[in-house]
C-alpha cells in the first residue's frame, strides 16, 4: 500500500501549526490536575467532533478516546497523548501563560494533545491509506495517578487482540534540539515506588538525651545506612536509585520527639530489582532500629512499573522516524531514564513503544535552558508538527 510521502505529511502538519497552537495555548492557559479535567476534555472532543469523529469518555476520569478508520482491515494501533498539569506556579512569562495559580503544563502534556489532534487532522485526511484501525487515547492523571491503568480498568484494549495490536507515545523533552527523536529498546523509564519510614523512640528533654530514645540520630543514621545498601548490596548493572527527600520531626528546639519520619522513592529497570528492594529496605531499618532500641512502621507504596519499549517495534518506529526527519535527528539513547510513566500500564499489554521529540531550540545550549518540571520550561511549538506527523506516519506505516 503506498502511503503519503514524509514531506507531504510534514508539509501537511506545517500547514496546520496555527490551529495545533492555538490548542496547545488555550489548554496550556488552564491547565488541570489529576484524573478530573473537564475543562480539557471538553476542548478534545470538541476538536474530535469538528472532525466528524466520536468522543468517548471515560466513566471515573476525564479520558477521551476515538477510532479512526474503524472498519479498515489489519492491526489496531494505540496513540497516546496525557493531558494533565503540575502543582506548579508558572513563570515563564510567556504571553499564553498558566491562567490557574498554583498549576502549570510544566511537561507538555499540553504539546502531546495539540499533537495528537493534529495527528487526528492528518489521519482523517487518509483514511483509505491506514493499515488498520487507530485508536487515540487522550490520557488524564499521568502525573502520579494512574490515569493509563484506570483507562485499562474501563476497557481501553477491550476486544483488541495483543498479537495485533500496538502502541505509540510521544513525550516532549526540554532536554533535546528541537525535532530530534530520541528512543531505545528494552528499558526506557524505570519503574517508581514510594516508601513512607516512621521511627518510634521515646520523647523528652533535650537536656536529658539519656532518658529518651532521640528518633532523630536514627533516622540520621538509617539515611546513611541506605546509601552504602545501596552501593554494596545492588549489582551495578541491575541498578536501583534510591532516595529519602522528606524528613520531618520534632516540633522546638529542645524537645526530643518521640518520632521521626522519612519519605522517599526507589526506581529500579527490571521487575527483579524491584522486587528486591522492599526487604533491603526493611532489613536496614529494622536492623539500624534495633541497634537503638526504637522500632518503626514502614509502608511501600508501588507507583508505575518499567517502561519497556518492545524491540520490533522499536526498529520500526526508528525507520519511520528516520524516514520523516533524517538520520541525524534520530538518536538510539545509550542509557533509560530513571524517571517514570503509566504508559508503562498499556505497554504491559500490548506491544509498543515511547519516544522522546527535542523541543529545545537549536540556538539554544541545553545548559541553562529550564527542563522538563520546571517553572520556567518553555517547549519550541516548532516541534509540534513534527510530532503530529510522527504520530500519523507510524499509524499509517506500523505493521
Amino acid at each position: 500500500m503506498t502511503t503519503t510521502s514524509e514531506s507531504d505529511l510534514i508539509a501537511d502538519a506545517l500547514s496546520h501549526l496555527p490551529d495545533i497552537a492555538a490548542i496547545r495555548r488555550r489548554i496550556h492557559r488552564h491547565p488541570e490536575q489529576g484524573l478530573h479535567l473537564p475543562e480539557t476534555q471538553e476542548t478534545i472532543a470538541e476538536e474530535l467532533r469538528r472532525l466528524g469523529l466520536e468522543a468517548r469518555f471515560g466513566t471515573n476520569l476525564s479520558s477521551v478516546t476515538t477510532v479512526i478508520g474503524a472498519d479498515r482491515p489489519g492491526r489496531t494501533i494505540v496513540l497516546r497523548a496525557d493531558m494533565d498539569a503540575l502543582p506548579l506556579h508558572e513563570d515563564t512569562g510567556l504571553d499564553f501563560t498558566s491562567e490557574i495559580d498554583g498549576s502549570m503544563h510544566a511537561c507538555g502534556h499540553d504539546t502531546h494533545v495539540a499533537m495528537l489532534l493534529g495527528a487526528a487532522r492528518l489521519l482523517v485526511d487518509r483514511v483509505d491509506e491506514l493499515p488498520g484501525p487507530v485508536l487515540l487515547m487522550f490520557q488524564p492523571g499521568e502525573e502520579g495517578y494512574a490515569g493509563a491503568r484506570v483507562m485499562l480498568e474501563e476497557g481501553l484494549l477491550d476486544g483488541l487482540d495483543p498479537a495485533t495490536t500496538r502502541g505509540f507515545a510521544i513525550h516532549i523533552s526540554a532536554e533535546y534540539p528541537t525535532g530530534e527523536v530520541h528512543l531505545r529498546p528494552g528499558p526506557l523509564l524505570a519503574s517508581a515506588d514510594n516508601v513512607f519510614i516512621t521511627v518510634k523512640g521515646s520523647g523528652g528533654h533535650a537536656s536529658q538525651p539519656a532518658l529518651a530514645i532521640d528518633p532523630i540520630p536514627i533516622a540520621a543514621e538509617i539515611i546513611l545506612a541506605f546509601q552504602s545498601a545501596v552501593t554494596r548490596r545492588i549489582d551495578v548493572f541491575d541498578p536501583a536509585v534510591f532516595t529519602i527527600a522528606h524528613l520531618t520531626a520534632g516540633s522546638t528546639h529542645n524537645i526530643i520527639p518521640p518520632t521521626a519520619r522519612l519519605e522517599g522513592t526507589f526506581r529500579t529497570l527490571s521487575d527483579e530489582r524491584r522486587a528486591a528492594m522492599p526487604p533491603l529496605i526493611t532489613r536496614v531499618v529494622e536492623g539500624v532500629c534495633a541497634a537503638h532500641g526504637a522500632t518503626a512502621e514502614i509502608e511501600f507504596r508501588p507507583v508505575y512499573p518499567t517502561t519497556i519499549n518492545d524491540a520490533r517495534v522499536f526498529h520500526l518506529v526508528h525507520q519511520i522516524a528516520t524516514g520523516l526527519v533524517g538520520e541525524d535527528d534520530v538518536t538510539t539513547m545509550r542509557d533509560p531514564i530513571m524517571g517514570a510513566e503509566d504508559w508503562s500500564f498499556v505497554l504491559q499489554n500490548i506491544p509498543g513503544v515511547m519516544a522522546f521529540l527535542g523541543s529545545r531550540p537549536r540556538e539554544n545550549p541545553l545548559e541553562g535552558w529550564a527542563q522538563n518540571h520546571s517553572n520556567l520550561v518553555v517547549f519550541d511549538e516548532d516541534a509540534m508538527p513534527i510530532g503530529a506527523a510522527l504520530y500519523a506516519k507510524v499509524a499509517l506505516e506500523l505493521v
